[in-house]
């Protein structure tokens, strides 16, 4: 099975290393995405997971794919206190991006991410019809 490396440079620009996704057959694996670049890089959390997840959710659209077909996130952030801060909100942003569709995920606090003033990363695998 042929790998196509694919990048998004006007959704979620990538770095100069990596591809933004792989794309293996069905499956569409999304490097994790961040606000950066963004009026939400420095400010708080859930404006960046707001920025975040519509990049992931754009970027699986631009291949025939909706928010039904993601089956799996990694989120990573930088402070779980902040993360969890108000679940309300939290669930909100999930629930405008995924339409109560939502992936398995899995989340990691960490100490840092690439650059001063992100605070949540996600990576994610998306099956495409």
């Amino acid at each position: 099975m042929a790998l196509e490396r694919k990048n998004y440079p006007d959704i979620a620009p990538a770095g100069p290393t990596y591809s933004r996704a792989v794309k293996a057959g069905n499956t569409l694996y999304i490097s994790g995405c961040t606000a950066r670049s963004t009026d939400t890089q420095g400010k708080s959390m859930m404006e960046q997971l707001d920025v975040t997840l519509g990049r992931l959710i754009a970027v699986a659209a631009e291949e025939g794919a909706g928010p039904g077909n993601f089956a799996k996130l990694t989120t990573f952030v930088t402070s779980m206190a902040d993360y969890q801060a108000d679940p309300d909100q939290m669930r909100a942003l999930m629930a405008k991006h995924f339409k109560e569709q939502y992936p398995a995920n899995s989340l990691i606090e960490i100490t840092a991410l690439a650059e001063p003033g992100l605070d949540v990363e996600i990576e994610a695998i998306v099956v495409l019809d």
